[in-house]
């Protein structure tokens, strides 16, 4: 079955609600986030973390044959900010990623050198600008705005 498929993200939502229960019933974890194959969970203390990895680890081993992701599933300062469900997250604020960023830019570039229709452009343009809004992007997405009105 195809990763991006939606019936991909429904199979993964149910068999992963073991885990959810397990963390937040057995572990007790108060700050636990999942969106369909991703979750984060935060915590002053990075013992403890590493604690709740080990557990997790095992239980997903034992009850669900699947094991975390050895370079993905590490324990980070929020400070650094954390990349999840397309923006990287920190405190108070978040931001694109640098590569959606990248691709909007190259877009542009694409429809300069007419090699998209203005339709495809502005498709394109608005589905970006209803995710970018999502983050603090305002000078961003004014700056990408006024590129695209340039051409």
């Amino acid at each position: 079955m195809p990763l991006g498929n939606l019936t991909s993200q429904i199979f993964a939502n149910i068999y992963l609600n073991k885990l959810d229960y397990f963390v937040k019933y057995n572990l007790k974890v108060k700050y636990y986030i999942r969106y369909v194959d991703d979750f984060i969970i935060l915590h002053s203390s990075k013992s403890q973390l590493q604690l709740w990895k080990d557990e997790i680890n095992e239980f997903l081993k034992k009850e669900l044959k699947i094991k975390l992701h050895e370079q993905k599933s590490r324990i980070i300062p929020l400070s650094k900010g954390i990349d999840f469900v397309g923006f990287r997250n920190f405190y108070y604020y978040r931001l694109l990623r640098k590569r959606n960023i990248r691709k909007m830019l190259s877009r542009i570039k694409q429809y300069k050198n007419s090699e998209i229709s203005h339709d495809k452009i502005l498709e394109i343009y608005q589905g970006w600008q209803a995710y970018a809004k999502w983050a603090n992007t305002y000078k961003l997405r004014r700056k990408i705005t006024a590129q695209l009105n340039h051409y």
